[in-house]
């Protein structure tokens, strides 16, 4: 795709994940708690997920024909694809569950276009907190509170001490993650949830995030589209790129990084 056509693909992106993050709040802010299944995996899943989903799908297969979706739930309920086209989007209709259900506000809408294994374009909807970042190639990347102007946004260098080094609220790998920071000088952590803390990196507000547990693919794909555009880096724990369309859609261990 040209810039122009990844422009208005971009556009398309973030009406969904905008529309879904109304559906989201629609059930957060009820005064009952929703009701909630376990999946396969044991990760909780609820209303507001599926409400998310159905919208995402429909905007995208309306706006976007052509372009097939892999969609976290419709994966869990119908399997995943045994294998990907070239070019396909990658939905999480609410990363962080498990923050939406503890009511922190750390949950986001992700929506992501790969193409050639390389994830091109993304956006991370953060509907609690009224932000939007999104990205479609390098030097794109925006953060957008409520209806003001998205502002550009860019990754900064990480210092050489005293790095802020965010890492998650809930899945966390205490022993890995002592072991990393003990190879960094005067390091501060930060814990977030979801896709947020790629946000914080394209944001320039911290400057590393390490990942030792394995991850889906529509966890991380809009998060590293916005980092990347934003002058950041993604790659697996042995410095290899960070590609998606993998066997079971299945994340090893990474390290993002802010601008190097």
């Amino acid at each position: 795709m040209n810039t122009g056509e990844l422009a208005a693909i971009l556009a398309v992106a973030r009406h969904a994940a905008e529309r879904a993050g109304i559906a989201i709040l629609e059930v957060y802010n009820r005064a009952e708690a929703p009701g909630v299944r376990r999946k396969a995996d044991h990760s909780p899943v609820t209303e507001a997920d599926e409400r998310a989903e159905a919208i995402i799908l429909e905007i995208l297969g309306r706006e976007a024909p052509g372009i097939p979706a892999i969609a976290e739930e419709t994966a869990e309920r119908l399997g995943l694809p045994g294998h990907t086209p070239p070019r396909f989007w990658l939905v999480d209709p609410l990363d962080g569950t498990k923050e939406f259900l503890k009511r922190n506000g750390e949950f986001t809408v992700n929506i992501a276009l790969v193409e050639d294994k390389h994830s091109v374009l993304g956006v991370v909807h953060v509907p609690a907190l009224g932000l939007t970042y999104a990205a479609a190639g390098s030097g794109t990347a925006t953060r957008q509170e409520g209806t003001a102007a998205p502002r550009s946004i860019q990754a900064r260098p990480a210092p050489s001490r005293g790095a802020v080094v965010v890492h998650s609220r809930s899945h966390q790998n205490n022993e890995l993650f002592a072991k990393y920071l003990r190879t960094l000088d005067a390091p501060k952590t930060l814990a977030s949830g979801s896709a947020v803390k790629f946000c914080l990196l394209a944001s320039g507000e911290a400057d590393l995030y390490p990942r030792f547990g394995e991850t889906m693919e529509w966890d991380t794909a809009a998060g590293q589209a916005v980092l990347e555009a934003a002058g950041g880096a993604v790659t697996t724990l042995e410095g290899a790129p960070f590609l998606y369309g993998k066997p079971g859609f299945l994340n090893p261990g990474f390290i993002a990084r802010g601008r190097t």
